[in-house]
């Protein structure tokens, strides 16, 4: 298995968090950390932003099955 790293950009359309909110939730351990490649280029691992995104989606499946509105 190959590891694949991808730019914010991607990371945006994924995710559709804005810029700073991915950057907010790094900061609070909300989020996967990025990997630096050198000077200012950074790049985020594929399968943790998968794994992130299921993640999401398993704690708002969570919150239907028991009645709660995450809203």
């Amino acid at each position: 298995m190959s590891t694949k790293l991808i730019r914010l950009n991607q990371v945006i359309a994924r995710t559709g968090l804005s810029r700073s909110r991915i950057y907010q939730y790094i900061s609070e351990d909300k989020f996967p950390s990025n990997v630096s490649l050198g000077g200012r280029s950074v790049a985020w691992v594929d399968s943790e932003i998968s794994a992130w995104i299921e993640n999401v989606i398993g704690q708002r499946d969570s919150n239907l099955l028991y009645g709660y509105d995450i809203n």
